[in-house]
């Protein structure tokens, strides 16, 4: 089996080198149950989607030099389209059997990639999310981004029923059978809303799982707004009403 780890880049040259090497450090074995309570070892392949979203920092000149990796897929968008124009990208260039989103500054530590995905194998689910809120260890959020966080988590609890505690995580893992039900077309911050609906109402129930988080400070180059808290919210409130027909 194989992992697709899709990173969405835009201008990130101080951390891209650092969260590549992360990712390819993180030893991907997994101890599974087997029949009749018999645990098996498998060992997962890797390949990092790598989709830099227009970025003019010197990011891109870094990307050119791994084209030749053979675990590295590297796509460039001519002009900036959002993370959800690039996660999108990732998604049609990905060929493992279970994907990943990842971003690409630090706030996510790919050593959580070990209880994300384990639950997939185990086939207790095919969908899991990675929470900031479930008891992990975390770097002390903005309140009024932790807010806006949990009052759009719960809109969507409202919405469709569920009980999610952080929809808006990064760490969003699901098998290639999700990934080809889905029909995605928010190009920036509606991503995350709009991935997690159209999961829902594909039929699927996402597991959560704690993760740690060390967030980033402005300064560091933290690019979402409280602005971006409406497009989320028209997002959940459109597909309530619009529905969603996959495949």
């Amino acid at each position: 089996m194989k992992l697709s780890v899709i990173i969405p880049i835009y201008n990130e040259i101080n951390t891209i080198k650092e969260i590549i090497a992360q990712v390819r450090a993180v030893r991907l074995t997994f101890n599974v149950w087997g029949g009749q309570a018999h645990e098996e070892v498998l060992t997962l392949e890797r390949e990092l989607v790598l989709v830099d979203d227009g970025s003019t920092d010197g990011t891109r000149d870094y990307l050119d030099t791994l084209r030749d990796a053979p675990d590295i897929q590297v796509i460039f968008h001519e002009q900036n389209q959002g993370k959800g124009g690039a996660v999108q990208t990732g998604l049609k260039h990905a060929t493992g059997d279970i994907m990943i989103v990842q971003d690409a500054d630090l706030e996510y530590d790919p050593r959580d990639y070990i209880q994300l995905i384990q639950p997939i194998l185990e086939q207790r689910t095919k969908v899991v999310y990675g929470s900031r809120f479930r008891g992990g260890p975390t770097k002390a959020m903005f309140f009024w981004h932790m807010l806006g966080n949990q009052f759009l988590t719960f809109v969507t609890n409202l919405l469709y029923n569920t009980i999610l505690t952080d929809m808006e995580t990064c760490y969003k893992v699901f098998t290639q059978e999700v990934a080809q039900k889905l029909r995605l077309k928010a190009k920036g911050w509606g991503f995350d809303p709009e991935i997690t609906v159209q999961i829902m109402l594909s039929g699927y129930r996402i597991y959560e799982v704690p993760i740690s988080y060390t967030g980033r400070e402005f300064e560091e180059g933290k690019k979402i707004s409280w602005k971006d808290g409406f497009t989320v919210l028209w997002t959940l409130v459109k597909y309530r009403f619009t529905g969603f027909k996959g495949t």
